[in-house]
């Protein structure tokens, strides 16, 4: 039960950090309570969509993050630095070979349609969503289905300024149906020949046809290209409401991967008790009633995320750490926590963990508090990934680094 690295938390920056890892040999366990975030919100890989570099006319990436950085230095991208960003999102994209990529157009911003009638810039993309780029520049129908209600195809029709239909499915065994079945008749043959015949009596002369973001679990460019074929135009995906189905081809496909390479997964197991010994952590234990497990390791990384992964919890009084008791950089009272308007930037989204420039924790006089412990992810503090659209690129960043960081320790 002992191993070179244990890995706390099963979002991207979690799983970024065990790639990392493993990829250097090392034996590495990584623990969930769930899931991660992963499955419920990521559709593409934003990385910094400020204003400076919300559309495709703008700045390069890497020149935005370099003064990005320079103007806030307290900012995760300032721990990690330009070259190591490129690097980890590199990392990344090596998991994801053709035909399935996550492709950036002339390394700047992209802005993508999406399905509450908006258009929201992102940097890396998901083939199968490409196309919907050019949404503007040409003559577009988006397809919707009855009982489905995360996706509006007339409403979103009047948004972006093209035409709509809803089909009917005779899959649907009542009234509401879900992302997730969608996902799975799409990968039926028959089920694909029954869409493409009925889209294509609803075409009159557009080019694109957009569809909800449900191209199947293991093969959407293989749906897709049936689709096209069937259909006789382009197809591409509009990301919709949550659970994410290009988000489950993301952990399908670490989860995959790592496994085949050595990781140990333990999912719905979340830690009960760390042992401390002045500076370093010397174990954790897993409490699976009646049964308590104990596991070591030379190097921990707690990635457990912000307070809907149970990464910060709050009481009336402050926010908590709750497995390592890591101090939470946060304003004196929960009067700060909040601006006065709902779209205001609310300071809670800035707190987190501080760390030095190796992720490591630090208290607030900048001393480091456990030596063989390491933060990865949006738990840190000094952003607000929200506003910054920013949150994909800290996990692969911070996770990428934190493993590199722990091998070197």
């Amino acid at each position: 039960m002992h191993y070179d690295l244990i890995i706390i938390g099963m979002g991207l920056s979690g799983l970024m950090a065990a790639k990392t890892a493993v990829e250097a040999g090392k034996k590495v366990l990584i623990i969930g309570k769930g899931l991660g975030c992963l499955t419920l919100f990521s559709n593409t890989i934003d990385v910094l969509g400020i204003p400076l570099l919300a559309g495709p006319e703008t700045t390069r990436l890497r020149d935005g993050l370099s003064q990005w950085i320079y103007d806030h230095p307290e900012h995760p991208y300032g721990k990690v630095g330009v070259e190591k960003i490129e690097e980890a999102l590199s990392s990344f994209n090596s998991l994801f070979p053709p035909p399935y990529t996550f492709q950036s157009r002339n390394e700047t911003n992209s802005l993508i349609p999406t399905g509450v009638g908006t258009f929201r810039p992102t940097y890396l993309i998901p083939s199968t969503m490409m196309r919907g780029i050019a949404l503007k520049e040409k003559k577009t129908l988006l397809i919707g289905f009855k009982g489905y209600k995360d996706f509006y195809s007339q409403r979103l029709a009047d948004s972006f300024e093209c035409r709509g239909a809803t089909l009917s499915l005779p899959e649907s065994p009542s009234t509401e149906i879900t992302a997730t079945a969608l996902a799975r008749w799409m990968e039926q043959p028959s089920f694909r020949e029954f869409i493409g015949t009925e889209v294509k009596k609803q075409i009159r002369d557009e080019e694109l046809i957009g569809v909800p973001a449900v191209l199947g679990v293991n093969d959407p460019m293989g749906v897709r290209k049936d689709l096209e074929k069937k259909i006789g135009a382009s197809v591409f995906e509009i990301p919709i409401l949550p659970p994410s189905i290009p988000g489950m081809r993301i952990f399908n496909r670490f989860k995959e991967r790592l496994i085949r390479r050595g990781v140990t997964f333990l999912i719905g197991h979340p830690v009960s008790k760390v042992t401390l010994n002045e500076k370093r952590c010397e174990g954790i234990e897993i409490a699976h009633p009646p049964v308590t497990t104990s596991y070591s390791a030379d190097h921990y990384i707690l990635a457990t995320g912000r307070f809907m992964g149970g990464g910060l919890e709050a009481d009336r009084e402050r926010i908590l750490e709750p497995i390592f008791n890591l101090p939470v950089f946060q304003p004196g009272s929960q009067e700060d926590w909040f601006g006065r308007f709902f779209f205001d930037k609310h300071p809670i989204h800035r707190m987190g963990i501080l760390t030095d420039s190796s992720l490591h924790p630090i208290d607030e006089r900048g001393k480091p508090i456990l030596e063989n412990v390491w933060v990865a992810g949006t738990i840190l503090a000094g952003h607000h990934y929200l506003d910054e659209k920013s949150r994909e690129g800290i996990e692969i960043a911070t996770g990428y680094w934190s493993a590199k960081k722990a091998m070197e320790g």
